[in-house]
């Protein structure tokens, strides 16, 4: 694998720091490596006592575990940021259009500008929705675009989160962190604020509220439960956004609209931000199996007098498969080339791209087309020969379960260790909301790091951290 030397530091240039970093950079080296190793495990015991955890599935030791923050931010330029929001709302509005037009009229297939075999054969693709408009023709509420930085003013997609993306209470509490510790460096350096997510995430909410909503809206967080990994953040927001925390058996149909169970009874609810995946959503349309969810909330929904948010189906807009097509989607729907690049993908269920990703899979990341989280993918670069031979069994056996991607060449951001600065790769997943009044994108988001040398893997199930992501001002 490539040394990380030689990838592109987003804080040293080739002899000099970098513009964004100069005013941290003269602040940093005049601090006492000692009081900043002090302040590092003065932010792991304040995320401690808050309850920022989340848990690994599949594991024997499946206790809760800290997100390990970061001290040193990731900084970007107004100038980076504003072609950053520029291509995210360009892409999450085709997105929307996209989803719209597969649930509708499906003239991107009948245009052959996507197979339709993509859209039939996705699990994610829901036909209970099927000629069905959500309430202010909203799908993807709220997206998290994971964003990749190979080189100067180089970014490229990784993937759309358009079900239920994560990680905005780790921005707004990495932050919070950063001005508690070092509130003079927010004197020094003026940085875009985010503290105002959760009101804008609220208004946008509200904003979607359906026709039969009579009078302010009346917006909830539906949660699986404390079990669930993420269960912190979806308190977290409940509660800055000052709604109810909800589970499904918590609400009830009532007079056909969906209500909540309170100690004056139960009321009625307008919009719903679901934490839960499609399949527990409503046991009697999807897994009967599932205690999470709220019977018959889909005939509520379809009737019109409920709003979920992210809409059911969504998934099949952020399926690894249809993300190969993105450039296309754009163009189709916007009649404008793509801001953002997608990374070149190659689609093992095609013959000829199949033999290719087999004949260099050394070279290649390969990610299962409805995976999350790091799991199932091959690293081709950090992988043994039996990883490779494992895996190249896998594809054969299954190959339109996989698509592969070439190995990027990540930038790099410092971290703070015992014994200095250490570059590691970094993403990072700003966060879209979407409604009828348009699309809103808090500057910044959530900047993800492999903590270990070399990783190219920052999902935090997989040993990554966070850092505070600042935008510049002008």
């Amino acid at each position: 694998m490539t040394s990380q030397s030689q990838h592109f530091s987003e804080m040293m240039g080739q002899d000099n720091v970098r513009t964004p970093y100069v005013d941290y950079n003269a602040w940093f080296s005049r601090q006492d490596t000692a009081r900043l190793s002090r302040k590092a495990q003065e932010a792991e015991a304040f995320f401690r006592r808050t309850g920022i955890t989340f848990n690994v599935y599949g594991q024997a030791d499946a206790e809760e575990r800290l997100i390990p923050f970061d001290l040193v931010p990731r900084i970007l330029t107004s100038a980076e940021w504003a072609k950053l929001s520029r291509g995210i709302d360009q892409r999450v509005r085709a997105v929307n259009a996209f989803l719209h037009d597969i649930y509708n009229r499906q003239e991107i297939l009948r245009a052959g500008v996507v197979p339709i075999e993509l859209i039939q054969n996705n699990d994610a693709f829901l036909p209970q929705m099927i000629g069905f408009t959500p309430p202010g023709d909203v799908y993807t509420h709220i997206v998290g675009t994971d964003i990749v930085c190979t080189g100067e003013g180089e970014f490229f997609v990784l993937e759309d989160n358009a079900r239920t993306p994560s990680g905005v209470s780790y921005m707004l509490e990495n932050r919070e962190t950063m001005l508690q510790m070092f509130p003079e460096l927010f004197s020094k350096i003026k940085v875009q604020p985010v503290s105002d997510y959760p009101k804008n995430l609220r208004r946008s909410l509200a904003a979607c509220a359906p026709s039969s909503c009579e009078g302010r809206p009346t917006v909830a967080v539906l949660t699986p439960g404390i079990h669930n990994s993420a269960y912190y953040e979806h308190s977290f927001l409940a509660d800055q956004m000052g709604v109810e925390l909800v589970e499904g058996h918590d609400l009830r149909i009532v007079d056909g609209r969906i209500a909540m169970r309170t100690t004056q009874g139960h009321k009625v609810i307008d919009v719903i931000y679901r934490r839960i995946d499609d399949d527990f959503l409503d046991p009697l349309t999807f897994n009967p199996d599932s205690l999470l969810g709220v019977p018959g909330i889909m005939d509520v929904y379809r009737a019109g007098n409920i709003t979920i948010a992210n809409a059911p189906g969504t998934g099949v807009a952020d399926d690894k498969a249809i993300y190969s097509y993105m450039p296309d989607i754009v163009e189709f729907y916007t009649g404008e080339r793509a801001i953002l690049k997608n990374v070149e993908t190659y689609r093992c269920s095609e013959a000829d791209s199949l033999k290719y990703v087999l004949d260099n899979l050394a070279d290649l990341v390969v990610k299962e087309v409805h995976g999350s989280g790091g799991y199932g993918m091959l690293v081709g670069p950090a992988a043994s020969k039996q990883e490779l031979a494992d895996f190249a069994a896998k594809l054969k056996a299954r190959p339109s379960n996989y698509i592969a991607q070439p190995t990027l060449s990540l930038s790099t951001v410092p971290i703070f260790t015992d014994a200095g600065l250490a570059p590691r790769h970094v993403d990072l997943r700003p966060f879209a909301l979407v409604s009828p009044e348009g699309v809103n994108i808090t500057p910044g988001g959530l900047t993800r790091v492999a903590l270990k040398e070399g990783s190219l893997v920052v999902n935090s199930s997989q040993g990554g951290g966070t850092k505070d992501t600042w935008v510049l001002e002008d």
